[in-house]
């Protein structure tokens, strides 16, 4: 299988690859359209300040390739954000392929960014297969997007947020499944794995 992450300049690239030569895989790092455009499935990391992440992405053109990209992709943390309209991270105009805003969380009472296991539930959809409601997985983020009808998975912090989306072939966690141990290692693979998926 030829797996493709996207480089641009926010990421955990380093953590990604770890978990996928794990499952016997070595992944291509590429911020080319085309080399992209011919993967088997695309990872769209995301670690980093949004509206630097998408001047890169723009400058690169690869915010008209990825809406464009048809195989299974999955969004990680900042990558799933910037799958939705726009963000408050600096007023940021995002991909557009989820019609949300992202939102800071209120620092009244909550300790932001929100960093450490939490537990998800509601979870639906194949990149869920075999992962136990109320599983705990790994957070860190400032920004979250609202539960939305695109959402796979919650998690309660000072409300209930989208702990995943998806929307036709792009997936995506706001939690990092690459630091989220056994429960991560599932998610993965069952984003590898899919089958029927259109």
């Amino acid at each position: 299988m030829n797996v493709a992450v996207i480089k641009y300049n926010a990421g955990n690239i380093g953590s990604i690859r770890n978990a996928l030569l794990r499952e016997g895989l070595d992944p291509i790092v590429t911020d080319d359209a085309e080399v992209l455009g011919s993967a088997d499935r695309v990872i769209f990391p995301g670690v980093g300040e949004a509206s630097r992440a998408m001047d890169d992405l723009r400058a690169k053109g690869l915010d008209r390739a990825i809406p464009e990209l048809r195989m299974p992709v999955l969004g990680i943390c900042l990558g799933m954000q910037m799958l939705c309209e726009s963000s408050d991270e600096n007023d940021s105009t995002c991909l557009g392929l989820v019609k949300a805003r992202v939102r800071r969380f209120s620092e009244d009472g909550l300790k932001v960014p929100h960093t450490g296991w939490n537990s998800i539930s509601n979870l639906t959809g194949p990149l869920f297969r075999g992962v136990p409601e109320n599983s705990y997985v790994y957070f860190v983020h400032g920004y979250f997007v609202d539960k939305c009808e695109e959402a796979t998975a919650v998690c309660e912090y000072g409300g209930q947020f989208s702990a995943a989306l998806r929307t036709s072939n792009f997936f995506a966690t706001q939690f990092h499944p690459e630091k989220s141990g056994e429960v991560g290692e599932v998610i993965i693979r069952n984003f590898l794995n899919l089958e029927g998926w259109k």
